[in-house]
């Protein structure tokens, strides 16, 4: 995007904020600046990126009694730069967490399965947009008791598709067959209802051959022939669509994958077992910032470009996820069901014992 066009899209998003009541969008410069911090951030390790910072379990608060008795005033938040964390930036810009008397701090994590040994082992408190099935695993494993804190997102039509070249061979599910299709994180939500996906159209599922590329890196895999489809989530989706002329062979949320909870606010059960009124005032702002996500989409168009390195153009452009108004144990519950189905869990496990409910042992 040109300097003038940034500049156009930056005065009719000021204009539109004067509109509706909300705050003008921060100066082209600083937004870069702050994009490219969160870039170098976003690509660092988890235990680089907590050492530099000096993040332990002491700096995240401990031992820091708040005004209004919270165990703790500051949460740190290992946190995804995909749209499912925009509630937690929602509730940050707007002063939810302020009004519960406490300071977040936000620690960027490419993936949440970077941020599981520091959320095990106490140097993170929460990861916001923590993938379910990296945590649940993680949980099934012994490597952490998880604690749900906040329902996040499910999928929605054409939030993540599985796309290829404009002049790729492919052009239904049962051509995946024999095919190499990238997914973020091996074993994970995407391989899981995409094989649900041509289970439920005839297909075979176990045809298709997986390759681990990271989000923003499956265009340029695409494109350079690594591989013959891409599992692409937004905002990468709309970019390798205009960039590429990526073709969308499968929509993501098809079939049985309608409505899959994809991620949300995870913690422990040692967190919430020793702050828990620190992990309710968390669970009240960050679910405010939710119902805020669900009820108007402007209000994501907001600050995803201040944590996600999108332009304006792009916000306003990409498929949403859904994202929940409420806890749904159900839906978790067949999330649970089709990964133990899918040979990913060992057990059946009770998503309403995994949600944290305040007040509750």
């Amino acid at each position: 995007m040109s300097p003038q066009t940034e500049q156009t899209e930056q005065s009719k998003h000021t204009a539109r904020a004067g509109r509706t009541g909300k705050a003008e969008y921060e100066p082209a410069r600083r937004r870069r600046s702050l994009r490219r911090a969160l870039g170098r951030l976003a690509a660092a390790p988890v235990a680089l990126l907590l050492l530099a910072t000096g993040c332990g379990s002491g700096s995240s608060g401990s031992g820091q009694t708040a005004s209004n008795g919270l165990e703790k005033s500051t949460v740190t938040v290992a946190a995804t730069p995909l749209v499912d964390s925009a509630a937690l930036y929602i509730a940050q810009e707007r002063g939810y967490f302020k009004d519960e008397g406490l300071r977040v701090q936000v620690r960027p994590v490419q993936q949440s399965v970077q941020a599981v040994p520091a959320l095990a082992n106490g140097q993170v408190d929460v990861v916001a947009g923590g993938n379910y099935v990296t945590l649940l695993q993680a949980h099934d494993r012994g490597a952490l008791k998880l604690r749900i804190l906040a329902d996040g997102v499910a999928l929605a039509p054409h939030s993540m598709d599985v796309v290829v070249m404009p002049d790729s061979p492919i052009r239904t599910a049962k051509d995946l067959e024999g095919r190499k299709v990238a997914e973020n994180v091996l074993h994970s939500i995407q391989s899981l209802r995409l094989g649900a996906i041509l289970k439920d159209e005839g297909h075979d599922a176990k045809a298709v051959e997986y390759r681990q590329v990271p989000f923003p890196q499956m265009a340029a895999a695409l494109e350079k022939g690594r591989v013959d489809a891409a599992d692409i989530t937004e905002p990468f989706l709309t970019d390798a669509r205009r960039r590429l002329g990526a073709r969308v062979v499968v929509d993501g949320a098809s079939g049985p994958a309608d409505g899959l909870p994809l991620s949300g606010y995870g913690t422990t059960q040692r967190f919430v077992d020793e702050n828990p009124r620190t992990a309710a005032a968390f669970q009240r702002a960050v679910r405010r910032g939710q119902r805020d996500a669900a009820q108007n989409r402007d209000n994501v168009e907001e600050v995803l470009p201040g944590y996600s390195k999108l332009d304006v153009r792009t916000a306003r452009a990409i498929a949403l996820p859904r994202y929940a108004r409420s806890d749904n144990p159900e839906r978790i519950g067949e999330l649970i069901a089709l990964m133990v189905d899918g040979g990913l869990l060992k057990k059946r496990l009770d998503a309403e014992k995994l949600l944290f409910r305040a007040g509750s042992p």
